[in-house]
């Protein structure tokens, strides 16, 4: 077992060889494969090229080298065609902030019955006021990055549950074709986590459209792991157990408190020199809420240039919403 298995359990490494054809015996050799082939997009800054960062690819890829890279590829060019989601990208920039202190998103403690970490978002708690669209995603993204250190989450991956509870249509109309756009590009093309599930509850007829506006811009895979429950807690108990579940999803642990998450990111030990994602201004990679992740090697820096993205925050915040209001 090498240094790349270190803190993961038997049970765990027999599943990533199981499910996602991992070898330790050709470990190196499948990341140095992946490495190879930088020299092939000159025109993206590969900002960290070591060991540990290319595994969390592969294993979202299940060690298939040319997607493993398309992949590795898309990550860094999503965060240079969008230079203006990751500038102080970190938990004390205050967009970023705002969103985690509001729930956004929420991380339960307790994973379901197969491992999988559970974040929960309550929809109708959007302020947009207080929050942009932008700015939740952004706090999503970043806490990823902070979750998907933990190898045994870059095997296991994640479940995501949306209650869609009293989200007025006035609130659905602000969600439009531009920002989802941005929000699938992100997660869905362009992040090394495994999504096992993303579960609605509680959904209104408008997200009913509203899925069914954006459906062919998923990935069939990410189709088939999309759950529509509407107000049938039991279909989701199906797939979750409700012991892994708080009470506002018919699960037995106590509600959940929207703000744990944030004051893990923003406990005692919190730096605020600390970024916990790769950006043009930042080199290295500081770990600060545990979980693994093995040795932090410098990354290194590509000779291409890096260009500014082309749309701005004011643009997807106020494009034509896929909703209208009248």
């Amino acid at each position: 077992m090498t240094h790349l298995h270190a803190g993961l359990s038997s049970e765990t490494t027999e599943k990533a060889r199981l499910e996602l054809n991992e070898n330790p015996d050709t470990l190196h050799q499948d990341i140095q494969q992946v490495r190879d082939m930088i020299v092939t997009r000159p025109d993206i800054g590969f900002l960290r090229t070591d060991d540990d960062f290319i595994l969390r690819f592969l294993r979202a890829r299940k060690f298939d080298q040319v997607e493993t890279f398309r992949l590795l590829a898309q990550y860094f060019q999503f965060r240079q065609q969008n230079l203006d989601m990751f500038q102080s990208f970190k938990v004390d920039d205050p967009g970023i902030k705002r969103a985690l202190t509001d729930g956004f998103p929420g991380v339960l403690e307790t994973p379901d019955q197969h491992g999988r970490k559970i974040l929960i978002l309550f929809a109708s708690n959007w302020d947009q006021s207080r929050n942009s669209f932008t700015d939740i995603l952004r706090a999503i993204l970043l806490s990823l990055e902070v979750l998907i250190e933990n190898p045994e989450l870059q095997i296991n991956g994640f479940i995501l549950i949306i209650d869609w509870s009293n989200f007025s249509f006035k609130q659905a109309s602000k969600l439009t074709p531009n920002i989802l756009k941005l929000a699938i590009e992100g997660l869905q093309d362009s992040f090394p986590a495994r999504f096992g599930g993303i579960h609605f509850v509680n959904q209104p007829w408008y997200i009913h459209a509203m899925y069914t506006i954006i459906k062919p811009f998923l990935k069939d895979k990410t189709r088939k792991r999309i759950f529509l429950h509407g107000n049938n807690l039991n279909s989701l108990h199906q797939l979750i157990q409700p012991e892994c579940l708080p009470s506002e999803f018919g699960g037995t642990l106590p509600p959940y408190d929207m703000g744990i998450w944030a004051r893990t990111l923003l406990g005692p030990d919190y730096n605020d020199e600390t970024e916990y994602t790769l950006t043009y201004d930042a080199l290295h990679v500081r770990e600060n809420c545990g979980g693994g992740g093995g040795d932090k090697e410098l990354m290194k820096r590509s000779q291409s240039t890096v260009e500014p993205g082309t749309l701005r925050q004011t643009d997807r915040e106020t494009s034509t919403p896929l909703l209208a209001l009248d």
